[in-house]
């Protein structure tokens, strides 16, 4: 299947390497592909460039965001959430129409400095306005209430049956997300319901923020206990 990733940061990249480790194709989207490749510094976390890590994932294409999204018969949306809409925008109606698109973003809004807040809450959800401004696609908000590693590869935990959730109004959409993160390795996958279940599963992310301050590691996950 082939995958378009918006996105180039840590995310994007751990989602695309593991997509091409299954035998995906894979097309990583950004603003400015040649900007992209021509930094040649570390970012502020420590993340090499991208263009040193394409070096050791050749096979995973780099395009414009619009190319990404016409190259995915599913589409990631793995930008931050403060740019989501407009990445989303330069990606093309028409390139996410009919199609899965996967959103992974929260609402983060760092204006105010550490810790951050959410720039959308209670009663609505970036998920949810990605979905009314995007109607034609198919959003299904997952892999977005924990650290990058965890989404493709949830047995790095001792426990591998920690949560993860599902939300989206398509039911086909997501029984294709479902077995995706099958395929990943997850096996507790809690379908919480249509697009507004997004407002619960965004607004955990001030609680891991918070978790992860007093852990001080990022490899912990919520578990939902029967």
């Amino acid at each position: 299947m082939r995958f378009g990733i918006l996105g180039t940061g840590v995310v994007g990249r751990t989602l695309a390497a593991r997509l091409a480790g299954l035998e995906h194709e894979v097309m990583v989207g950004t603003r400015d592909p040649a900007e992209t490749l021509s930094l040649n510094e570390s970012d502020r976390y420590g993340n090499p460039p991208f263009s040193s890590w394409q070096e050791e994932h050749p096979e995973v294409k780099l395009g414009t965001f619009a190319e990404a999204a016409a190259y995915g018969e599913i589409v990631v949306n793995a930008t931050a959430g403060a740019v989501s809409l407009g990445a989303l925008e330069l990606a093309g109606e028409e390139n996410l129409g009919g199609k899965v698109l996967m959103d992974i973003s929260n609402p983060l809004d760092f204006s105010k400095g550490m810790p951050p807040t959410l720039s959308v809450s209670n009663t609505d959800s970036l998920g949810e306005q990605i979905q009314r401004r995007f109607p034609q696609a198919k959003v299904v908000k997952t892999l977005h209430t924990m650290n990058a590693y965890l989404m493709v590869d949830p047995a790095q935990l001792a426990s591998a049956d920690h949560t993860v959730f599902v939300g989206g109004d398509d039911a086909e959409a997501k029984a294709t997300v479902t077995d995706l993160l099958r395929s990943f390795g997850w096996a507790d996958i809690v379908d919480l319901g249509d697009i507004t279940t997004a407002r619960g599963t965004e607004m955990l992310l001030p609680v891991w923020l918070r978790l992860f301050g007093a852990l001080q590691k990022p490899l912990f996950n919520f578990k939902i206990v029967r």
